[in-house]
Parts: structure tokens; C-alpha cells; sequence
């Protein structure tokens, strides 16, 4: 098969890493990648967004499938566009997408079916927010209602905090289109998680469980990014927590999505709170995570591609055995910018990445230039992706070479994966 992966970002490279790996896998295409994820194949300097050029190449080359990393050319209609030309492509349609694209449709979702959810409200404008914050509870929850890489969530633990959230979001603008509309959430206590469904709109495939770590230091202080962490499987995930996760919260949403004429195929991502056993949802995604996908990548040991191009094809076939993953445990953790989420400069040199050892990945994200003269170009430039034999394993080997990447005013958690040592 000739596979072209759309994106450019650390979940891209690992994807990329995976499928390079697969048995089926001819030639690798990445549209644009980046300079270490195009070691793995030829890089396409095609924008996530230009769906006509994207198409075009698929045409040109006679790609056999197109996996779609990032969300915004999924919720733009990528799938829609190449499917009306019978051209293959792994993610969900336009108005499935919206999902993820607006948090009030999913919210609408949520409530319609049932779903466990934080309580929530929908504001239109700065007064309307302001009049609904008047009557609000805090701490609560903020969020811009369309995508905004991560950084729409504003967890408000005083009033101030949430003038400031209100004001960013309708007087700064700060978000644009994506902050036309907000959602007041509920403050939910409890212990994060997210799960990956692998999903043709009928049968569901579950990943093991991971955590993320959202704020962007540690002991979770400081403001949202787009994740500077993450592990797997999360021991917060029991068996029995999965199966009220599948039958209370997956299940009615693959059905809803179906009810609704917009039937969900593709990677679907369920951020959950888990509270005493109880999950509630927190947020989907019409895609897969990041940082989420890197240790999950590693931890897999079945091959990914037969799947993607069975659900592109229409059906998971009905004798699929299911996914294997290694023993033990997978840790990622991100190298960021100074200054991210806010700013942050770019263009410093990177050096180390080829002194890490073998069974240590480095995928990369923010990152310009040439494999050998990489330079930084973005808030969380690598994310450092190693397998142990059990997570305190991972995070030792991890931790113990992180040091030897290397460029000016880097930072990073010092406190992923210790959730689930407790």
C-alpha cells in the first residue's frame, strides 16, 4: 500500500512511525511531516488545510490510503471531499467531526443520549457570559466552543479568573471564530483519563487507557497547554471503570452519532473524568491525541494499518482479533519552549537527539531545518517516548537520558506518570 499521513506534529510522526513499521506499508508519505518524521518517508510540502492540493496528490501518486492526523482539516470536511471521488481516508465525516469542532453540539449530544457530563451552559456573547457567570457556581469551567489546539479550557477557581476567561474569549478575541460562542461547565472532581475507540460506526475497538497532562507544570499548576505528558495504561482505568466507559458513554455516543444521520467512523477520543468508579466526559476529539499517541504507539504491538484501511473501506471485518499491546508501560514527555502556552522564541538549536539510546523515541513537533541542524520552531518542540517493563521502569529510562536533548530555555514536567505509581 502507498499511505500518505496528513499533518506535521508529534501524533503525526508517531503514527507515521507505526505505520512505516507495517508489513503492508510500501511508501510513506507525509504531507508536510517534519524534518525527523520524514526520515521515515518522502515529505509533501502540502498544508493540513489545502484539501484540493491534498487531494490532487492522492490522485496524482495513486495513494491507496490517507490517514488524517489533525482536526481541523477533518472538521473542514477532508473526508467528505475525498470519499465523494472514492478516494480511502481514515477519520470521521464533516458533521461527525463536530464532535469535537463545537463543544455545544457535543454537549447536545451528550445530553440528548443520556451521556454523563458535567452541567453546562451556553453563552453567545460577553453579556450573556457575564449574566451566567452571575448565577454560576466556581470554581467552573470555561471553554471556547470551537477548536483551539487545546488551550480553549480556562478551569476557573476564583470569580477574577473567570472575568479573565470571559474577557479573553469575547473582548480579546484571542480565539477568533472558535470563541463565538462559549460553555460554562460544571467543575468536576476527579482523576483524568482519556480512551481511544478504534470504530467503523457499529464495531468499537478499544486502546488501552492513557493519561495526559494537560497544565504546564507540575503537580498540574499553571495554565492549560496542549499537553506535556502522558502514559499508558492508565491505572485508573480498571476493568470495571472500562466497561461502564464503554457501555454508559461510547456505546450511546457510536449510537447517537448514528441516530442523528451523521454516523461516527474513525479514531474517537473520550476525555473522561473518573471519580470514585464514575467516568463523565469531559470533552471528545475526532482524532487521535497528543501527546497521548506517542507512548501508545510504542506500547502497541498489533499492526495499525490492517484496521485504519478496513474502517477507511466501510466495516471492521467481523473475525478482527482485536489489538495486542507489549507488557508493561509507555511514557512520553514533551520538551517545551519557554514561555508556552504563551510566547515563546524560536529558532534555537536542538542537539542530543542522536546520543539518546535505541529504545528511546524522539518525536518531534516543533521542530525546522535538517535531521542533523534541527532548530525550534514551535511550544512543544519534541516529546521523548521510551517502554519499560512497568511504568516506574519507563519513567526511570526516560527521565535518566531527558537531559541530553538539549536547547535554550527548554522545560518539562518532572511529575508525568507519577499519578499512576501511587
Amino acid at each position: 500500500m502507498k499511505v500518505l499521513v496528513v499533518g506535521g506534529g508529534g501524533r503525526e510522526h508517531a503514527l507515521a512511525w507505526k505505520i512505516s513499521k507495517s508489513p503492508e506499508c510500501d511508501e510513506l508519505f507525509l504531507a508536510p511531516g517534519n524534518p525527523l518524521s520524514g526520515l521515515l518517508g518522502t515529505r509533501v510540502d502540502i498544508p493540513v488545510n489545502d484539501i484540493v492540493a491534498l487531494k490532487y496528490f492522492v490522485k496524482k501518486e495513486g495513494i491507496d490510503l490517507t490517514v488524517v492526523g489533525p482536526e481541523v482539516p477533518l472538521v473542514a470536511g477532508i473526508v467528505d471531499s475525498f470519499e465523494s471521488e472514492g478516494l480511502k481516508v481514515f477519520g470521521p465525516s464533516k458533521a461527525a467531526s463536530q464532535l469535537e469542532g463545537s463543544k455545544t453540539f457535543s454537549k447536545n449530544i451528550m445530553k440528548k443520549y443520556h451521556i454523563p457530563t458535567a452541567d453546562y451552559e451556553v453563552a453567545n456573547s460577553y453579556d450573556d457570559a457575564m449574566d451566567v457567570l452571575a448565577d454560576a457556581r466556581i470554581p467552573i469551567v470555561i471553554k471556547a466552543d470551537g477548536l483551539a489546539e487545546g488551550k480553549g479550557a480556562f478551569v476557573c477557581k476564583t470569580e477574577e479568573e473567570a472575568n479573565e476567561a470571559i474577557h479573553a474569549i469575547f473582548k480579546e478575541r484571542r480565539f477568533g471564530e472558535s470563541g463565538a460562542n462559549c460553555v460554562f461547565e460544571e467543575f468536576m472532581e476527579g482523576e483524568e483519563a482519556s480512551l481511544f475507540v478504534l470504530t467503523d460506526g457499529n464495531t468499537i475497538v478499544p486502546l488501552v487507557a492513557a493519561q495526559d497532562h494537560k497544565p504546564a507544570f507540575d503537580d498540574d499548576r499553571g495554565p492549560n497547554t496542549g499537553g506535556m505528558g502522558s502514559y499508558a495504561p492508565a491505572p485508573i482505568m480498571t476493568p470495571k471503570v472500562l466497561e461502564k466507559v464503554l457501555k454508559e458513554i461510547v456505546v450511546p455516543t457510536i449510537h447517537g452519532m448514528n441516530a442523528e444521520g451523521s454516523p461516527y467512523k474513525g479514531l474517537l477520543y473520550t476525555g473522561l473524568m473518573i471519580k470514585n468508579g464514575n467516568p463523565r466526559v469531559v470533552e471528545y476529539n475526532c482524532r487521535f491525541g497528543d501527546p497521548e499517541t506517542q507512548p501508545l504507539m510504542m506500547l502497541l504491538k498489533s499492526d495499525i494499518l490492517p484496521i485504519m484501511n478496513q474502517i477507511a473501506s466501510g466495516n471492521i471485518d467481523e473475525d478482527y482479533p482485536g489489538l495486542e499491546w507489549h507488557e508493561g508501560s509507555a511514557i512520553g514527555v514533551v520538551l517545551a519552549s519557554g514561555g508556552y502556552p504563551g510566547s515563546y522564541t524560536k529558532d534555537y538549536p536542538i542537539t542530543g537527539i542522536t546520543e539518546l539510546s535505541d529504545d528511546i523515541e524522539a518525536f518531534a513537533a516543533g521542530v525546522s531545518g535538517l535531521p542533523n541542524e534541527l532548530k525550534t520552531s514551535g511550544g512543544r518542540v519534541l516529546c521523548l517516548t521510551a517502554l519499560g517493563e512497568d511504568l516506574a521502569a519507563a519513567r526511570e529510562k526516560l527521565y535518566g537520558e531527558i537531559d541530553t536533548v538539549k536547547f535554550k530555555d527548554s522545560f518539562y514536567r518532572t511529575d508525568i506518570g507519577a499519578k499512576g505509581l501511587v
